[in-house]
């Protein structure tokens, strides 16, 4: 080999080392609280682990945990049930709510401080969140009962009652997290060619045409991003639902049945029950099923945006 290649790989290698030192803090960082944290999890999934022994003591059990969680565990079911529930009914409902919001703060005065208004809850802290609306919903003196003796309604036990807890709760939800969805299709809509709508304003299309032809095609990456984001966040949900039903407030404690989702059931299931083997098995079905969902919704949506108009 010519003394010229000889350098020039040296050159190549060292510019190559130097990159690679300059990652490894990087590297570091995900290989320590990412890839092996996932790794010791998927191995705890097989095997009968309670965390009072040593974990090298402890039983393996094969796929003995994911089988009981799937066929066994009635508890596990009702809260994919509930998750569910919960995850497609905060993101749609507030991507719906959310984008007809956007497009009223488009034509209106002001409308910088309404998305301020509306961000505020997104960067309020959920025990703040909580707190706040425990005493809403409180059954003697709480706002939410007052309004409805006004229309001469019955009072409801809003955390208490096991058929409406959960859906109390995805109102919070869905009102703290509306802002920041607000923000996202408020940007779609700005990313929007005009020329669109003044062709279809030439050729008589009624606003719901426009709408329905034109602002919801050009939207579906930001539908898209919205509906993978809002799934795998909601699919993850814990802390309203723990302080509100679960830990209990001033307004009642819910029956856990009626509120228990995955990432509440995993929760019990380690640190209450201390079965940590079936607890990191159900955190691998949860993933499974999060990936699954966003699979189906890029299928849907894979399409659309202004690229595809161009």
């Amino acid at each position: 080999m010519r003394p010229s290649a000889v350098s020039a790989r040296r050159s190549v290698l060292r510019r190559t080392f130097t990159g690679y030192l300059f990652l490894s803090p990087a590297l570091v960082f995900y290989l320590v609280f990412l890839v092996i944290p996932i790794g010791m999890s998927l191995y705890i999934s097989f095997r009968d682990w309670n965390m009072l022994v040593p974990l090298t003591s402890s039983r393996f059990v094969g796929l003995r945990n994911y089988t009981y969680l799937l066929t066994r565990d009635e508890l596990f079911l009702i809260a994919v049930k509930n998750t569910i529930i919960y995850a497609t009914g905060t993101v749609f409902i507030g991507m719906v709510l959310a984008l007809g919001l956007a497009i009223m703060l488009l034509r209106v005065r002001g409308a910088t401080f309404w998305r301020f208004v509306m961000f505020a809850p997104v960067v309020t802290p959920s025990v703040a969140v909580a707190r706040i609306w425990g005493g809403l919903y409180r059954p003697a003196e709480g706002l939410a009962n007052a309004i409805l003796k006004i229309v001469h309604l019955p009072p409801q036990q809003w955390l208490a009652d096991p058929r409406i807890c959960l859906y109390s709760i995805m109102l919070i939800a869905i009102w703290s997290g509306i802002g920041s969805t607000v923000i996202v299709f408020t940007a779609g809509l700005k990313g929007i060619p005009d020329v669109y709508y003044d062709a279809a304003k030439l050729d008589g299309a009624s606003p719901w045409a426009e709408f329905r032809h034109i602002t919801v095609p050009m939207l579906r990456p930001t539908i898209l991003f919205l509906s993978v984001t809002g799934l795998i966040g909601a699919w993850q949900a814990f802390d309203l639902i723990f302080m509100l039903a679960v830990g209990g407030t001033e307004s009642g404690t819910s029956p856990v049945r009626s509120v228990i989702v995955l990432a509440l059931y995993l929760y019990q299931m380690a640190f209450k029950n201390l079965r940590m083997g079936r607890a990191c098995a159900g955190a691998f079905l949860l993933f499974l099923i999060v990936l699954g969902f966003s699979f189906i919704v890029l299928r849907v949506l894979r399409k659309g945006g202004v690229e595809s108009y161009e």
